[in-house]
């Protein structure tokens, strides 16, 4: 395996960066109902750059961001070629991503922001997020040894998934018209707003209770048995914690204060950041948990190599 170009690591991490703030992007362009200020693709009303309207230019600023992550999603993959499976695997992944990303903001468009394809294209958005962290988390880590079968426990697994569809309901949220359906928090009345729109608000608020509860078993996992990650390790633990508490802080802004669209892009970005959080700790355990021992009583190892603590089954 050759050894990685001196470039590969800060390339990624800055791919991880800015899809990261596209993600963002997309959901100031959501919740300003700004999906439709370019009614064409790829061009905006046969023009390459924006006019002097705010819907305008949020939607094309967008489409010029993904131009750059796809150029930063190539050279990634590029440089990771001849790496191993860890790097190239999810660069590769990130490639085939943005693709079928770039055809849905196409076919969105086309649609008039149907919402179906609007849920189809942040399915893939959070997707894309995922793979490029976890090509940084790649590059970062350096790689031990770890037996077959030892990788990453439940708890990793459904928290990773509980976020990815809390994201989703979000959207549903946002999209399905029930922004103000709960103008209280954290419960809501039925108050005079369509009954499905409750139920919504009810169907996401569950689900960041699940969420939440599984983020903070896991952060607290991480903080205290994660002996020999790195110093990194427990600073994205923290980082999370102080996310999550901000996130539902911010929710219940939302709710009470009739959902301004500040406070919603905030709190989109808020859950797109604990979203790069959870996989980063779920991409650091894949890599080196499961090879660091767990003290027994008596300060004496008492595991093997394979017997990691953290999120190793």
């Amino acid at each position: 395996m050759s050894r990685p170009p001196r470039a590969l690591a800060p390339l990624a991490l800055a791919t991880a960066a800015v899809t990261y703030g596209l993600v963002v992007l997309g959901s100031t362009v959501r919740v300003t109902e700004s999906g439709m200020g370019c009614p064409g693709w790829p061009l905006c009303y046969g023009q390459l750059g924006p006019i002097d309207r705010f819907h305008t230019v949020l939607e094309q600023s967008h489409r010029y961001v993904v131009v750059v992550v796809t150029l930063l999603v190539l050279a990634t993959a590029v440089a990771a070629w001849h790496q191993r499976r860890a790097v190239l695997v999810p660069a590769l992944a990130a490639v085939g991503i943005i693709a079928v990303q770039i055809v849905l903001g196409a076919v969105t468009v086309i649609t008039h922001n149907a919402p179906f394809t609007v849920a189809l294209h942040l399915m893939t958005a959070l997707l894309l997020l995922a793979t490029v962290v976890a090509t940084a988390v790649a590059v970062s880590v350096p790689a031990r040894a770890v037996p077959p079968g030892r990788r990453v426990e439940p708890l990793a697994w459904w928290t990773a998934g509980a976020t990815y569809v809390l994201l989703l309901s979000g959207s549903l949220v946002v999209d399905g018209g029930a922004s103000y359906a709960c103008p209280s928090w954290p419960v809501c009345g039925l108050g005079g707003q369509p009954w499905q729109l409750v139920l919504i608000q009810y169907v996401h608020r569950g689900l960041v209770l699940v969420t939440a509860t599984l983020i903070a078993l896991l952060v607290m996992r991480a903080a205290r048995r994660w002996h020999g990650t790195g110093r990194g390790t427990r600073v994205v633990a923290d980082l999370i914690a102080v996310g999550l508490l901000a996130q539902i802080a911010v929710g219940g802004l939302v709710a009470t204060q009739g959902a301004p669209p500040a406070l919603q892009d905030l709190h989109l970005a808020l859950a797109a950041g604990l979203w790069v959080g959870v996989v980063t700790l779920l991409a650091v355990g894949w890599h080196r948990a499961a090879a660091v021992p767990e003290p027994a009583p008596g300060g004496l190892a008492g595991h093997a190599v394979g017997d990691a603590p953290g999120i190793t089954a």
